[in-house]
């Protein structure tokens, strides 16, 4: 898992955030089963994609404040 830059979230367009935030979604429900398993071996994981997930979310806001 490779951490992504805002600036590289902002040269996205609205359609690939969406589906990102997707994507990152999947991820952190697949982290989440496989910590009740006891399968999870980077705990880290879980800061990254909730960060990621923030980073979207705020880049949609401030696109939609900017319009």
């Amino acid at each position: 898992m490779s951490l992504i830059k805002a600036n590289e979230f902002r040269g996205l367009g609205a359609g690939e955030l969406d589906e990102k935030k997707t994507s990152l979604q999947k991820q952190m429900h697949e982290l989440r089963q496989k910590k009740i398993t006891g399968q999870l071996d980077k705990p880290h994981f879980f800061k990254q994609l909730r960060r990621q997930i923030a980073q979207i979310e705020t880049i949609k806001r401030e696109s939609k404040n900017v319009k």
